[in-house]
């Protein structure tokens, strides 16, 4: 499904806009190729070579479940959970869910409504009567569908700093971090992923059935489905069969993760378990065994926005299809894992993967998908790198486009191809054949080229792979770069430094051979500035501006111009 944002204490905010992920180069997109309706044979063949071209065997991995009409019929594993003391990952492995934990969360309150204990449309007031306005008025369905218009603390200055994460805290501890922060919007009027919201319907919970969020959790949902292994991560990471979380290298060189405590993500990201007992939670939500039909059906249904626009989530679950097929599922990123999952109604399919890295070689989302594509007997285009005459393209580089806003870039360097979307980075691509284009094992996303009935230049772009393909025409030539300029190195010191862009720390630093600068955020690899004005520079294969606010001495401030957003960073250190 569509990638849900799940920053449950996790690095990557929304404001890590610097980033750029560069598929490697590859001769094949996907090499496993299916038949349609595989057997179970096939399919646990084609899993087990998915799994070992997706992960290193001596680094971090993944396990993965396929669960179809109701029996699991494939469990496996490949990495190292814990790579120093040579543990293997198994089925059994035990991962941190992220943000996962939400649709745990959801279905406690759901039964509590439809118990009668609480209505959906209670402010939050009823039951944290101190909280201010305009919060306080948020309903507890707008804290389940993300449009309660309250901050959300992991976007806060200084939340997921090492300092902060390591910290204990108690639900209402947790609650005072963000409650006085400004309402970025009133309550209803949009939609954006929240993890506070969900830390308050952890705290709702708390006050209705008089326990921790997480002990209702268990005693509501654990215990009664024997889902042995589901569980608060405070004490529950002492389990021998843990995963350690990695970062970094997706090799044995891979680094520890940042600390945190389990108790700072609350119930929006505190739960561990693992792929099978989350099958069998799948299982029972998704066939009436958790709320009943009319309140499941709550659960899944999109969330309209006030102007009658929809977004695909319900309660603690994102909606989108797969293949033409419609699924349910979310994902989950916190400190040192990355998990995913999916379930597809019409194939009574369910497929999770649970990475132990928040840097994976490949995604969950794109081990997943690839999975249930062919488990449901349509897999994902394979393409085959071919040569390609790249003069014989040069009239389709350019600027595409896209409806809604936005634009893709078409072109070539250094006899290599890529393309760029407004405000992001350089992606190269390869000739598949028969003028179709892809990017290596990275993502599932390809294009097509081809002129249309009246001769225009046209791009048929696969998002995620999927169906209906977006159709777009060239509108222009881009247009020429701003021309680089010479700026002495005693302005470029004034501009070095740690700037405060919001959970995340924006290092201005010299090169290695000292004669410019790089920009870099927390967790990300640097990259190179080219100076475009005294006090203006560009990021190199990445559509983003940064301008420094310094009359004397060293720069204040600078402003982050991307995507059509400004974010200025102030000054923190150096």
């Amino acid at each position: 499904m569509r990638k849900i944002v799940t920053m449950t204490g996790h690095a990557l905010a929304a404001v890590a806009l610097l980033a750029v992920a560069v598929p490697a180069a590859a001769d094949t997109q996907a090499p496993i190729a299916a038949a349609a309706s595989p057997s179970p044979e096939d399919l646990r063949a084609l899993a087990d070579a998915v799994l070992a071209e997706s992960y290193a065997a001596d680094g971090p991995g993944a396990a993965v479940v396929i669960m179809q009409g109701g029996k699991i019929v494939y469990q496996g594993g490949r990495g190292m959970a814990d790579i120093g003391g040579s543990r293997t990952i198994t089925p059994d492995t035990v991962f941190r869910l992220g943000s996962i934990t939400k649709q745990f969360a959801a279905a406690v309150i759901v039964q509590l409504a439809q118990e009668g204990k609480l209505s959906l449309d209670d402010p939050l007031a009823k039951f944290i009567p101190d909280y201010p306005p305009p919060g306080a008025t948020a309903t507890v369905r707008q804290l389940l569908q993300h449009t309660s218009g309250i901050q959300s603390y992991t976007d806060m200055p200084g939340m997921m700093t090492p300092e902060s994460t390591a910290r204990a805290r108690t639900t209402a501890e947790l609650i005072a971090e963000f409650r006085d922060a400004p309402a970025p919007t009133k309550p209803g009027e949009v939609w954006a992923y929240n993890n506070s919201g969900y830390v308050l319907l952890g705290a709702i919970i708390e006050q209705v059935t008089s326990m921790p969020w997480h002990q209702a959790v268990e005693e509501r949902i654990a215990r009664p489905l024997a889902l042995a292994s589901i569980r608060d991560g405070v004490g529950g990471e002492d389990t021998p069969v843990m995963a350690r979380g990695y970062t970094g290298e997706a090799t044995s060189k891979a680094a520890t993760s940042q600390p945190i405590h389990m108790s700072a993500p609350g119930a929006a990201g505190a739960l561990i378990g693992t792929v099978g007992d989350l099958a069998k939670w799948a299982q029972a939500l998704h066939h009436g065994k958790v709320v009943d039909a009319a309140h499941y059906k709550l659960m899944i249904t999109p969330t309209v926005l006030p102007d009658g626009s929809t977004v695909p989530y319900g309660f603690g679950l994102g909606l989108d299809p797969l293949r033409g097929h419609p699924a349910i599922g979310h994902s989950g990123g916190i400190f040192g894992f990355s998990t995913d999952s999916i379930y597809v109604p019409d194939a009574d399919l369910f497929v999770a993967v649970f990475a132990n890295s928040d840097a994976p070689q490949t995604s969950p989302g794109m081990v997943m998908r690839r999975i249930a594509a062919a488990a449901v007997g349509d897999p994902y285009p394979a393409f085959t790198r071919t040569p390609v005459d790249i003069a014989a393209l040069e009239p389709f580089f350019g600027v595409y486009l896209i409806p809604g806003g936005g634009e893709r870039r078409f072109f070539a360097r250094d006899g290599k191809l890529y393309t760029q979307r407004k405000g992001g980075g350089t992606l190269e691509v390869f000739a598949g054949g028969d003028n179709r284009f892809f990017y290596g094992p990275a993502t599932l996303s390809w294009f097509a080229l081809r002129r249309g009935a009246d001769g225009t230049l046209v791009m048929d772009f696969a998002q995620n792979g999927e169906t209906p393909m977006q159709t777009v025409t060239r509108s222009g030539p881009i247009p020429p770069e701003a021309a680089a300029v010479e700026v002495p190195r005693a302005e470029l010191e004034r501009y070095a430094g740690s700037y405060a862009l919001g959970p995340l720390t924006l290092t201005i630093a010299f090169t290695a051979d000292g004669t410019g600068l790089t920009g870099q955020l927390t967790g990300q690899p640097p990259i190179p500035l080219e100076a475009i004005g005294p006090a203006e520079f560009r990021t190199v294969g990445v559509d983003a501006r940064l301008t420094f606010e310094a009359a004397e001495g060293p720069a204040t401030a600078v402003t982050l111009h991307q995507g059509g957003q400004q974010l200025r960073a102030v000054r923190s250190g150096g």
